[in-house]
């Protein structure tokens, strides 16, 4: 046998015929010096004659030759013998550890949401059936394409990586065939063929010649025929191209629509053919008949027809590589090898990379099959995906900008791979250290960005495209990736290019800081909205990184205290303007403040300030590793300028109040819009909830009545509290009322929430506990829609079943309706009826329910605030506020306000906000004087609120004389049970220092305290005797009546028994007085 296949190679080398049979045709191969020259020789003759018909192929018959022809070739000289029993026994040595399994669009996949490391981490439905995780609580969701299964990465999943199917040392799988390495041989034939297969699909799928073929692949005489090649794109729909192929190639509809579906499906299609002028006449046509229904013409190329059968035939090509390389590692391997080869003596990039680069520029069906290899290669080993994504990093930048100005989906891009390197917490580690790779992405976006950057380097995106800035998403999405998995260990080189990243991440903040400034329209109405949804979707796509980069600062308390100090500087650097303007006076009670000319209601203002409110997030996360002591280190006390710090947020939470007072009407729906975002719960933790935070920063750290000055001129209140305003115009007594309750119901949200880890000393479960009271409070709601009004983390998880259950109570649907949770009785006294995440309507209604409740249980009406958590060290000083002089000022004049029947300047809203104060200070206290004694109480909220202020007559009178004349006023009966509350509170102050007093007084100083102790002693002695007599007594005569008068007592039961009761109370009274 051996001498006759000796004498067929003799043959063969002469002969201009190949072998007929697959096995000699390897074996003729395996003669040959030089593999690649003669395999694409062979591919030469063959593929232009398979692929002849392109319009309207014999698939079947295509692929039958392709088999027969090439592939078996193929596979009988990688092997060396017959390729189906090898595929069967590498197919039966043990199970892959990864799956692998690539999603198509439209296919069901689950995420484990206790398990998963992130939710990008996905299980097909075959792996998850066959996992624990079909147990655990998990979330379903329909792919959009291009993902793959998770299953066996164990950096994926927190437990259970595996599913039955892919666990290592399974039944039936012993370690000896777990896997089967292939032979050397194999190997070696794998490393010659694999490089020119490689190198074919590459070539021919970024081939741009469109009448010539690579000098190795023209062997035959060139034929004239050509083909007009018509390309998806996403600007025409189906109708458009329908119609216009129907003009240019004269069809019937049944074969355009038969093209358009196929180019939809596939990319391109071929839609006529012949020759080349035939087709270029074709290709104009189309493009003018196209360009009469869209402003872009069609996207059409006449190719030569051998180009054309050889760019489909790389692409199966591809497909039969996909297949072998899913039988064994070691195919995968040699494949990643040679794709990341650089040529020596070229300049061109290796062949992965060129393969990347060129992704735009493909056309829909190569995408995804290109797309498919590096999935079954470099994805399923963990090696080459690290070295994959090093070289994707590197043309990162480029890929991003071509995908921008692409027009196809996300799902079909190369850019959609990042998802499956940036979420693996090694790699992301390995890339930031290595690359630098979050200083690439956050350059990348500014790159992207620079037409919507004014003249003061700030974004405007006035005008903007939304499919362009749809795609930036993508790049901001990539660095979400990035930072979704915090390092536990931390190199000295991680610390410094992660720093390197935050600070170019600052850049992006600083061009956001202040951007899309507006004034207030005065006269007329605006004549056009301008455009704000491009700027608060921004925001909401930076929210969760924004966390992010905050939680990362603070795993590190010398990389936060550094993080902390760029980032302040980022703020000085744009707070310039502030520093440098001319100044105001403002006096009040005796106190002066200087600070800058400015009104909100008349100058320029912007609701966007990221750099601020990263800022305030670092604070707090320095407030919790309690390294607030060290900042002077990095940030000293002569540059910190809290004043400047807290003047943004300020402006922005007072251009909040202007707008609920109806002075911004004439600008229109667009500031409402951008108002209600600030507050949604969407945006609120990195907008509005780091305001009032800043705000807190503020009061910790300024004189307490020098910030109160600043906040009434920022309210332009303080000619109000001056009293020095005159007027009878309705409308603007009307404004000077909502300011005044606005102002006062940001000063509640300065000093009593404190429902933040690090502002006060809670938990993340508290805080979520809280956020769900108060909407219980609301009214019963299900599941959704309280989860609908929670905040999500960075893992789309709200933490809502984590603690339900200890506030609320669920209760069943009836025949129809949804069942719904139920708050706890126990959890009522923790409503507060100023809670600062309510809106109007939700406060109005938790208002109303509550006080309905209370008043069906026999319960008075007052809501007072319940006890706050302590304040962190950091924010120990926010208490101050309240028993400022200012304060006390602002409280006694409200009161003075509503009793004097000529001031229309006060509203029962806000005398209400005034006693929700009062109620805060007088809490304060009680939990200071119940936990310290006396003397070491500083907080004197109490002696402030008792004291007259002034010499005039009204002004002499205290806080407490003016309630009890304000329960007389007929207008405030609601709010007499709230008065009588803080009256009763008042009392119960005095009594607390009284006691306090009597504890620690000493024996030689208290001679006085001594003798009313001992009368009262006695006092208290002698009306137990008589009690007791008395009770004795009664008793004597109720056995007299008892044994005397029986058949009374029956009938007068109902009054003995009352006798008996009363006795009982005056038996329990006395007990206690003992």
């Amino acid at each position: 046998m051996a001498d006759e296949e000796a004498g067929d190679t003799e043959r063969m080398e002469v002969s201009p015929e190949l072998p007929r049979t697959p096995q000699r045709l390897a074996s003729w191969w395996d003669q040959q010096v030089d593999f690649h020259t003669t395999f694409l020789h062979h591919l030469a003759q063959l593929v232009p004659e398979i692929y002849f018909a392109e319009i309207d192929p014999d698939l079947e018959k295509q692929e039958e030759s392709i088999q027969t022809s090439i592939f078996t070739p193929l596979e009988w000289y990688l092997f060396g013998e017959d390729p189906d029993i090898c595929l069967e026994k590498l197919k039966h040595s043990g199970a892959f550890q990864l799956c692998g399994k690539v999603f198509k669009s439209g296919e069901t996949t689950y995420s484990c949401r206790d398990c998963a490391i992130d939710p990008t981490c996905v299980l097909c439905m075959d792996c998850f059936q066959s996992s624990v995780h079909k147990n655990h609580r998990y979330k379903m969701h329909t792919s959009t394409g291009g993902g793959f299964c998770d299953c066996g990465d164990t950096e994926a999943w927190k437990t259970g990586p595996f599913c039955l199917n892919h666990e290592p040392g399974r039944a039936g799988t012993t370690k000896e065939n777990l896997r089967c390495p292939l032979n050397e041989e194999v190997i070696a034939q794998a490393r010659k063929i694999f490089p020119s297969l490689i190198k074919y699909i590459v070539e021919m799928t970024i081939w741009e010649e469109e009448k010539e073929l690579p000098p190795e692949l023209q062997i035959r005489e060139k034929n004239e025929r050509y083909y007009c090649v018509l390309f998806n794109d996403e600007h025409h729909s189906y109708d458009h191209v329908i119609y216009s192929l129907q003009r240019a190639l004269d069809c019937e509809l049944a074969e355009a629509q038969l093209h358009t579906t196929a180019i939809d499906k596939e990319g391109r299609r071929a839609v006529k053919a012949g020759v080349f002028a035939a087709c270029q006449e074709a290709k104009e046509d189309i493009k003018s008949h196209s360009e009469n229904v869209s402003q872009h013409p069609l996207h059409v190329e006449v190719l030569h027809s051998e180009v054309m059968a050889h760019q489909k035939f790389a692409l199966r090509l591809g497909s039969w590589m996909n297949k072998i390389m899913s039988y064994s590692s070691d195919f995968r391997q040699i494949f990643c090898q040679a794709c990341l080869r650089e040529e020596p003596g070229s300049e061109n990039p290796c062949l992965i990379s060129r393969l990347m680069l060129w992704d735009a520029k493909l056309y829909k069906g190569a995408r995804k099959i290109l797309h498919e290899l590096i999935f079954s290669s470099f994805f399923m080993e963990m090696e080459y995906k690290k070295f994959f994504a090093m070289e994707f990093v590197k043309y990162y930048k480029q890929l991003q900008k071509e995908y921008i100005s692409d027009d196809h989906d996300r799902s079909i891009s190369i850019t959609a791979l990042s998802v499956q390197m940036f979420t693996v917490p090694t790699l992301a580690r390995h890339l930031i250290e290595e690359q630098n790779v979050i200083s690439v992405i956050t350059e990348t976006l500014l790159e992207v960005l620079p037409e919507y950057l004014d003249r003061n380097n700030k974004f405007n995106f006035q005008g903007y495209s939304q499919d362009k800035l749809g795609r930036v998403y993508a790049v901001i999405c990539d660095l979400k990736y990035i930072l979704i998995s915090k390092p536990t260990v931390w190199t000295e080189r991680l610390r410094m290019q992660f720093l390197e990243g935050f600070q170019s991440f600052l850049k992006i903040l600083t061009c956001m800081q202040g951007m899309e400034e507006i004034r207030r329209q005065v006269g007329q109405h605006i004549e056009v909205d301008p455009d704000w949804e491009a700027a608060i979707a921004i925001q909401m796509q930076l929210k969760n990184i924004l966390l992010m980069f905050q939680e990362w600062c603070a795993c590190d308390e010398e990389l936060l205290l550094v993080a902390y100090k760029e980032c302040h500087k980022a703020v000085m650097r744009c707070s310039t303007g502030f520093m440098s303007s001319c100044k105001t006076v403002v006096q009040l009670c005796g106190h002066t403040l200087e600070t800058k000319s400015y009104k909100v209601s008349e100058d320029l203002v912007s609701i966007h300030l990221p750099l601020s409110r990263t800022l305030a997030g670092l604070h707090v996360r320095l407030s919790r590793l309690g390294a607030v002591s060290r900042l002077h280190e990095f940030v000293p006390f002569e540059d910190f300028q809290v004043e400047v710090l807290v003047e943004y947020p300020l402006r922005c939470l007072v251009l909040v109040a202007q707008v609920v007072a109806e002075m911004w009407r004439r600008n229109g729906l667009s500031l409402i819009s951008q108002v209600f975002y600030y507050q949604d719960v969407k945006c609120r933790e990195e907008m509005y909830d780091k305001d009032i935070i800043m705000l807190q920063i503020g009061a910790s750290l300024m004189e307490p009545n020098k910030f109160l000055l600043l906040v009434l001129e920022r309210f332009e209140l303080a000619d109000a509290f001056n009293k020095t305003i005159s007027t009878k115009d309705q409308d603007l007594i009307k404004q000077y009322n909502t300011l005044i309750e606005e102002m006062l119901q940001f000063l509640i949200y300065i000093v009593g929430e404190r429902y933040v880890p690090g502002v006060g000393n809670v938990t993340k479960e508290e805080v979520t506990m809280r956020e769900i009271i108060h909407l219980l409070c609301i009214e019963p709601m299900p599941h959704s829609a309280i989860a609908k009004n929670l905040p999500e983390n960075e893992n789309n998880e709200t933490g809502l079943e984590n603690v339900i259950n200890k506030v609320a109570t669920f209760k069943k649907p009836g025949v129809s309706g949804h069942g719904v949770y139920e708050l706890k009785d126990e959890s009522l006294k923790d409503f507060n009826m100023y809670f600062y995440h309510y809106s109007k309507t939700q406060h109005s209604k938790a208002e109303h329910m509550q006080k309905k409740r209370r008043k069906q249980e026999n319960k008075d009406e007052a809501l007072p605030p319940p006890p706050p958590p302590e304040f962190c060290p950091a924010f120990n000083k926010v208490i101050n506020l309240l028993n400022c002089d200012i304060m006390m000022y602002i409280l006694r004049t409200i009161f003075e306000w509503a009793l004097d029947t000529d001031s229309n300047l006060w509203t029962e809203g806000m005398l209400q906000m005034a006693f929700h104060i009062l109620a805060l200070g007088l809490l304060e206290e009680k939990h200071q004087l119940q936990k310290a004694p006396e003397e070491e109480v500083t907080f004197d909220f109490y002696h402030k609120a008792s004291q007259g202020l002034g010499s005039s007559t009204i002004n002499a009178q205290n806080i407490q004389m003016l309630l009890e004349k304000l329960k007389g006023i007929p207008q405030l009966e609601g709010q007499k049970d709230m008065i009588t509350w803080i009256l009763q509170m008042f009392d119960t102050v005095k009594r607390l220092r009284e006691k306090s007093c009597l504890i620690v007084a000493t024996t030689s100083g208290s001679e006085s305290i001594k003798n009313d102790e001992i009368t009262h002693d006695k006092e208290k002695a002698e009306r137990k005797r008589k009690a007791e007599a008395a009770r004795l007594h009664r008793q004597k005569i109720m056995a007299q009546m008892s044994a005397l008068q029986k058949n009374f007592i029956e009938t007068h039961k109902l009054m003995y028994d009352s006798t008996s009761e009363m006795s009982g109370k005056e038996d329990s009274i006395m007990e206690e007085e003992r």
